[in-house]
């Protein structure tokens, strides 16, 4: 096998580039507009595309610039707020491959205007399939492109308008190279016989365009594992709902109302009273009453009504399980240093070669006191389809299963 890295070009002396080669074309705020763009896009064409959000100042992920590019159409910079998308982009968007870095960013956004891929191809996760050391747009434009992008507005507000000509300079690049590189990659992954794999990965990730929804959103709160009992969970959800109503409403992102630090110390000091309530609050939180408001209805709450510490999800948490279930943490642990090596084999990340997730679901499965019975009757088989049924994509239970196997030998000799 061709190792990935070889032949690379030398990144040293690339330029910086500023601009596209054709120039920033306007933005694109008219029907006419993208109608004339959509005139010289050609049948066969992949198409090369961005989303910039705004994320870091508005509650919606809705996109407020999207970035195109064919080879004979040029770079489209559309404002897709500005007016109706016609019938005609949106039937060329819909059929035609797409070309994008870091597609699960990207694909809610454009899919809220109605666009959704017939194939997609990702860089960044050709890259990660390839075990490249760095996949950023910029990282990856340098070292196999010799190219060196100049990244300066990544964090910026893209909400405003009028959108300053130095920000639609650094989005056009990021469309600039993406036919090339993943012209570059493709060979790259037919050298490595990783082409599979890739296509497998990239029909995984157009999955993304609708995420699921977490039937308990407010349980993303970071730092909830500071609070103990079920009245200061309450009093987090509580904060956590009445903080997404203002930041929708305002259509600013919800830290900016109240950050998860500020608002988990504040829930875990309402136990102690109003004056250790107001003192975990930030200085200048405004509208204090209704905050406060939200430890009322808490303590309001039926008991059956408080949220529970339990674990949630089809395992439980496995941060747990050294107290717990040590005999899963030792069984997994053995398992994780046989996908180590499969992973360094295959020169890839190992969270790549199969989500940290589903190997714990299916050690899970398989060590837990109810299900330890099953371990000695695995066949390469079931644990192929048990692989496939918790989510690993074929082609990672196929390159994990013979690891699996051997860990699951080591384990049993280890245990006498």
């Amino acid at each position: 096998m061709t190792d990935s890295h070889d032949q690379l070009p030398d990144p040293e002396c690339a330029p910086l580039i500023k601009k596209p080669a054709g120039g920033t074309p306007p933005l694109v705020t008219t029907v006419q507009g993208i109608l004339e763009w959509c005139a010289r896009v050609k049948a066969d064409e992949d198409l090369a595309i961005d989303v910039e959000r705004a994320s870091s100042y508005r509650y919606s992920a809705k996109a407020y610039l999207v970035q195109i590019k064919t080879e004979a159409a040029g770079i489209l910079l559309l404002d897709p707020l500005a007016c109706q998308l016609p019938g005609t982009f949106t039937d060329i968007m819909n059929s035609h491959p797409w070309i994008l870095h870091a597609s699960r960013q990207d694909l809610p956004s454009l899919a809220m205007l109605g666009l959704e891929p017939v194939a997609l191809f990702d860089t960044e996760v050709a890259a990660r399939l390839l075990g490249l050391p760095k996949v950023s747009l910029g990282a990856l434009t340098e070292e196999l492109l010799e190219v060196r992008l100049a990244k300066e507005h990544s964090s910026a507000n893209w909400s405003k308008r009028p959108l300053p000509e130095s920000w639609l300079d650094y989005a056009a690049l990021d469309v600039e190279y993406l036919a090339e590189l993943k012209t570059v990659l493709t060979r790259m992954l037919d050298d490595a016989h990783k082409t599979s794999w890739a296509r497998e990965e990239f029909a995984f990730e157009a999955m993304f365009a609708h995420p699921e929804v977490p039937d308990e959103p407010w349980r993303g709160l970071h730092g909830l594992g500071q609070l103990k009992s079920p009245l200061q969970l309450a009093v987090a959800r509580s904060m956590w709902e009445r903080r997404d109503a203002i930041a929708r409403n305002a259509d600013v992102a919800p830290f900016m109302v109240l950050r998860d630090k500020a608002l988990v110390a504040m829930a875990k000091a309402s136990s102690k009273g109003r004056q250790e309530f107001d003192n975990a609050a930030p200085k200048n939180l405004k509208h204090r009453e209704q905050w406060w408001r939200c430890v009322r209805e808490a303590r309001e709450l039926p008991r059956v009504h408080l949220p529970s510490k339990r674990d949630l999800g089809p395992y439980p948490n496995h941060r747990s399980w050294s107290r717990r279930y040590p005999e899963v943490l030792e069984a997994y642990k053995q398992v994780r240093e046989g996908l180590l090596t499969r992973a360094e084999e295959l020169h890839m990340p190992v969270e790549n070669l199969i989500s940290p997730g589903h190997m714990r679901h299916w050690v899970w499965n398989h060590f837990s006191a109810e299900a330890e019975h099953r371990i000695p009757h695995a066949s390469p088989e079931q644990i192929v389809q048990e692989l496939e049924a918790v989510g690993a994509r074929p082609w990672q239970a196929a390159q994990v299963t013979p690891a699996i196997i051997e860990s699951l030998r080591s384990y049993a000799r280890s245990r006498g």
